[in-house]
């Protein structure tokens, strides 16, 4: 990772550790260097470079504050205004854009903010790119032989203008309801929209494919993305499909990347059950290429044992959708995803979409003619906890060989009845704990041993 890019973007609170300032930075970097790099290349057209953002407050100033570099550099920015990142990433690569940009802090809340880089594929930005922004934003970018303590701007007719692209979003619209191989006529479908990107596409989708669609959490205000709604707050979509009797319900984030699903009985299905029922469905069907399922190191124990029993292999990565990703383009998988509901279909995007990953869930629904609590009832979840510290510093406290003694010391006792990860959060400042176990007593009980080490060694923020 690098110094302010993590493995999802440049986040931060806005105006605080992500500033106008640094998004103009950012504008102006991307529309000279891909200008320029099509010059170098005997293309004189300035770059075209697509943009989008949710729903926050500070959104449209991140927005006004990257379109002003990028047309101040001579690039030309298309503007999908308030949209999902995963249409971000279709439109940058079915209309042969130079990059994307997405305006968003995903599940943060709404005073955060965040700008994902986005390449002409379609794919999350590659890591020497990223290093070159963060160079200019420090003021040493050196590029292609010479130092630029400044970027040059354009004048007179190179300087760039905006497009109005709203007819991108729209198509993307259009391609999802294309993906809908089933009629969901009389299906009774909730959506958790967080007040979040999804608000003004999710229920169009649905609707268009025939479903009897329930709505929540779609009124942004720019305040209340994120807040007690979506994947992040379960429990009210959860509670919304029971009180509505409803057949399933889908909870996204704030930029629609992530899906969490609801069943019918009100049962939460994370994305290792996503991954565990969609996974054996393309095996049934012979489609599981390599039978092989990408996971992250976060994956419960309860997956992997489902797994065996139904000869799927499996690969895990660091957390993250982009490795996750990686892995998958590297080894032809098709399928690959997280706990927490990103989740990649490879053959028909190149990024976490959560409104593409509820209709797959639909899909084996209406294809099996069963309900979502059975297909997911032969996986059986571990135990878990989960808890997050907050650090003033990840590195220096997980290398602390007090902690690390902790960590070894649960290890050793849980032996091959369960494990133990410690690791660091890509976008804030935690170390995140996590214990899985045979039971919940015991989960709590080691997780709080090492979490003791770490505030006594004074690593937590009080």
């Amino acid at each position: 990772m690098g110094k302010y890019f993590g493995t999802d973007g440049f986040r931060g609170e806005a105006n605080c550790n992500l500033t106008a300032d640094h998004a103009f930075k950012v504008g102006l970097f991307l529309g000279w260097y891909y200008g320029e790099l099509k010059r170098r290349a005997g293309d004189d057209t300035p770059a075209r470079i697509v943009n989008g953002k949710d729903t926050r407050r500070s959104s449209y100033m991140f927005e006004y504050s990257l379109v002003g570099g990028l047309v101040a550099s001579g690039a030309d920015a298309y503007l999908l205004h308030v949209t999902t990142t995963p249409s971000v990433a279709y439109v940058a690569r079915v209309d042969s854009f130079d990059c994307g940009i997405m305006i968003s802090a995903s599940h943060n809340p709404y005073y955060d903010n965040g700008i994902k880089l986005i390449n002409g594929h379609g794919e999350k930005m590659d890591e020497e790119t990223i290093l070159l922004v963060e160079d200019y934003i420090d003021g040493k970018l050196e590029l292609f032989g010479q130092a630029w303590p400044e970027l040059p701007y354009a004048h007179k007719d190179k300087i760039g203008c905006t497009v109005d692209y709203v007819s991108g979003r729209n198509r993307y619209i259009a391609y999802l309801i294309s993906l809908g191989m089933y009629s969901f006529k009389g299906v009774k479908v909730g959506l958790d929209c967080a007040n979040g990107s999804s608000w003004n596409i999710a229920k169009a989708v649905f609707d268009a494919l025939g479903a009897k669609t329930y709505v929540i959490n779609a009124e942004p205000n720019g305040f209340n993305i994120n807040t007690n709604a979506g994947s992040t707050h379960i429990q009210g979509l959860q509670k919304f499909v029971v009180e509505h009797g409803l057949d399933v319900g889908f909870a996204y984030d704030g930029d629609a990347d992530r899906c969490l699903c609801v069943d019918e009985k009100g049962n939460l299905v994370d994305g290792d059950a996503i991954l565990y029922i969609y996974g054996r469905y393309m095996k049934e069907r012979g489609k599981l290429l390599n039978n092989t399922v990408v996971t992250t190191v976060m994956s419960n124990f309860g997956l992997y044992k489902a797994f065996d029993e139904i000869g799927i292999d499996y690969a895990k990565t660091a957390v993250g959708d982009k490795y996750v990703y990686e892995y998958m383009v590297a080894n032809g998988c098709r399928i690959g995803g997280e706990q927490s509901g990103h989740i990649i279909f490879s053959k028909y995007a190149s990024t976490g979409d959560g409104i593409l990953t509820s209709l797959k869930m639909m899909e084996v629904m209406m294809a099996r003619k069963t309900t979502l609590s059975k297909l997911a009832e032969p996986l059986v979840i571990f135990p878990q906890k989960l808890t997050n510290v907050r650090v003033t510093d990840k590195a220096v406290a997980q290398a602390d060989p007090d902690v690390q003694a902790a960590v070894a010391a649960v290890a050793e006792a849980l032996g091959d009845t369960g494990r133990i990860l410690v690791r660091e959060s890509g976008t804030e400042p935690l170390v995140r704990v996590m214990v899985e176990a045979e039971t919940q007593e015991m989960c709590d009980k080691y997780v709080q041993q090492v979490v003791d080490v770490i505030v006594a060694k004074g690593h937590a923020v009080s």
